[in-house]
Parts: C-alpha cells; sequence; structure tokens
C-alpha cells in the first residue's frame, strides 16, 4: 500500500520529467525571466478590424489581423470570454499562444443595435498549453481595460491603454514566480496556509508583493476546483473548528521572515519542485506544478472520505485509514476538513477523532 501511495505522489511532482513543458515552455528560460511577449488591440466595428496600437512587428501584425478576422466571421470570439489557440506569426518564435478577448462596448441609447462593436485584445507569448493554465488571469485582466475604452478615439492610449496592455505578462502569469522568489524553502508554509484556510498577511512590503501573496493562496487553494464534485465543493468550503494564528510575512528583512509557520510532510514535498522551476524562470511549469499540488490534495481527500465511510462497519478499514494519514503527510489538513464537512454525522465525528488521536499519538512519539 506504502509503495502504491509513494510511487503515485512521486510521479505527481516530478511534473519537470512527465510534462512537455520542457520542449514547448523552456527556450529563453535558461538565462532571463520575460520571454518574447506581445499585444495587439483593434477597433471591432461591424466586420471591421482596425489596427489601434500593437507590439509586434510590422510584417506580423497583418497575419494576426486575418487570423482574428476568419475567427469572428465563424463566431468564435464571444464578448469577454477568451479564446487561446496557437497562431503562427513572422515573429521569432514563429508559433506561440494567442489569447484573443472581444470586449463589446455598451450600447448606447442612440445606437440600441450596436451589436458586435468593440474591441478585440490578443496576448501573444509562451505557447497554448501554457497560456490556458492563466486563463483566468487573463481574463480578469482584459476586464479592467474595460473602464479605459469608452471612444474610439483613444485620446488616452498613450498614458492608460498602452501602458496597461504591455504589463500583461507580468501582471497575469509572473505572480506565482514572484512568491516563490521572495519565499524560496518557506513556499510550504504558504502551501499549508492555503490549504489550511490561514489568513496571511504581508507586512512592510508594497501593494504588488501583498496581491501577489494573495493571489498566490487563492491560486493554491481547493476553491473551485471542482464544480462537479459535490465532495470537493464542500471540502474547499470547510473552515476550521480551530482558531489558528495568522501566518505573518515580514518583508523589512531580506529575506523576509515568517511568523506563526505552521507545515506538514506533504507540503514540504513539493518544496524542491516549486524551486526547481523558479530557477529555471519558468512560470508555467511553476502554475502546472501547483495545479498538481492542489489535485493529489483533493485526491488525498476523497480517499480519507471513502476510509471514514468504511470505517463506520469495519476496524480493519479504520487500521487501514490510520495507514493512509501516516502515509499521506496531510493528515491534518485532511482530518480538519473531514470533520468539517461530517460535523452532523455522530458516527463519522467519532471515528475521526480516533484518527486525530493517532496522529497525536504519533507526532509525540516521533517528537
Amino acid at each position: 500500500m506504502f509503495t502504491s501511495q509513494t510511487s503515485s505522489f512521486q510521479e505527481s511532482i516530478d511534473v519537470e520529467e512527465r510534462d512537455d513543458f520542457d520542449s514547448e515552455e523552456i527556450a529563453g528560460y535558461s538565462q532571463k525571466i520575460q520571454l518574447n511577449c506581445y499585444y495587439t488591440i483593434y477597433l471591432y466595428q461591424g466586420t471591421s478590424l482596425t489596427l489601434i496600437d500593437s507590439s509586434l512587428p510590422s510584417e506580423a501584425e497583418p497575419e494576426l489581423r486575418t487570423y482574428i478576422s476568419r475567427r469572428l466571421s465563424k463566431g468564435a470570439l464571444l464578448g469577454g470570454m477568451g479564446n487561446i489557440a496557437t497562431v503562427e506569426l513572422s515573429i521569432p518564435e514563429q508559433a506561440v499562444g494567442c489569447y484573443c478577448c472581444l470586449l463589446e462596448q455598451e450600447r448606447s441609447p442612440e445606437q440600441p443595435d450596436a451589436d458586435g462593436n468593440g474591441y478585440v485584445i490578443c496576448f501573444m507569448g509562451g505557447s497554448e498549453k501554457g497560456l490556458n493554465l492563466f486563463r483566468l488571469e487573463l481574463d480578469k485582466y482584459v476586464q479592467g481595460l474595460h473602464s479605459s475604452l469608452q471612444t474610439p478615439e483613444l485620446q488616452n492610449l498613450e498614458t492608460e491603454v498602452r501602458p496597461y496592455l504591455s504589463q500583461w505578462y507580468e501582471e497575469s502569469v509572473m505572480h506565482i514566480y514572484r512568491v516563490v522568489q521572495l519565499v524560496q524553502s518557506n513556499i510550504s508554509f504558504l502551501l499549508h496556509a492555503a490549504l489550511n484556510h490561514t489568513h496571511v498577511e504581508v507586512n512592510n512590503s508594497d501593494e504588488r508583493t501583498k496581491a501577489d501573496v494573495s493571489r498566490f493562496i487563492k491560486a493554491a487553494s481547493l476553491q473551485g476546483l471542482s464544480q462537479q464534485d459535490t465532495t470537493t465543493a464542500s471540502l474547499c468550503k470547510a473552515i476550521s473548528e480551530d482558531t489558528h494564528s495568522d501566518l505573518i510575512i515580514d518583508c523589512s528583512t531580506s529575506p523576509p521572515t515568517l511568523l506563526n509557520t505552521v507545515s506538514n510532510r506533504f507540503c514540504d514535498s513539493w518544496i524542491q519542485a516549486f524551486l526547481n522551476a523558479a530557477e529555471r524562470c519558468n512560470p508555467f511549469l511553476l502554475r502546472q506544478i501547483l495545479e498538481n499540488f492542489k489535485l493529489k490534495a483533493i485526491q488525498d481527500m476523497n480517499s480519507l472520505k471513502r476510509f471514514v465511510r468504511q470505517a463506520e462497519m469495519s476496524h480493519y478499514a479504520l487500521f487501514r485509514c490510520c495507514q493512509f494519514l501516516q502515509g499521506c503527510g496531510n493528515g491534518d489538513v485532511l482530518l480538519q476538513n473531514a470533520r468539517a464537512e461530517h460535523s452532523d454525522l455522530p458516527e463519522a465525528c467519532s471515528i475521526i477523532s480516533v484518527l486525530e488521536e493517532f496522529l497525536k499519538e504519533q507526532s509525540q512519539a516521533q517528537a
């Protein structure tokens, strides 16, 4: 049993060896953080696209416009919903991931039937697979442009629109990388806080760092991981009945000082994977590792729930449950969520109390 668990867990964290980001994403990441990335914004009126601004080479922009026009004619771009695909352009990378989003203009009383008018925003860089990992962040970033796109003339192009568009990669993709670079091997404390619903407070830092850490915690939590699985939904919303101290990151020192730190063997086991990806300056790989971390945590939560249900009828199942908790290294988090979910089931709560006592004895014995 332990052999199969260990094998499965190792596969989940060895994403560098299994994933095709090596061939797809690693080029250009060896010595620098910023890969070549581009943006383009078009005014869309009726069926025509008018270029407003672009960071693409002059020979590549018409190729992109032809691609976007073809997508629009097929109805493939829906208002407010990003679309990600691979495009081939006359740029050094030749084939890149391209995120496109149609922002429709609000209808005015003078033009109530002005369907289809608006702006098409495109972000290009990395690969289709890489950008797909940041789809939600890209959607949110594009929506932040709404208030700046009030008139077709865009008199604020130089002061607002262009600076905003040119920062899309730094703001939508690089935040996870910056957090790992900030805390280094202390990343396990943030991972544990995310799983354990612990509030994280960042002191003596700029607003960007505070926002980065907040976004990392949100990305690492299990909230909304699966909309189809009711078990997952309930576990994601579980809040500990215990009172936890906030995890504090004090950025007045370099490296930052972390206070009230708590981790476990499960979170510690992911440290090296994050550090390796950060060393390679690959934000896409970092995001994939984070998703694998969450997936493994959810799989273990579902396994514990199944064991608890079986233990209500079998002492051997209770023994297997103890073995599982001992082997997974995440027993404190799993039991906390299990207790919150089974709070109205006395028999299950009784089993969870036995398991908590088992883990406590194991911890004392190791100490």
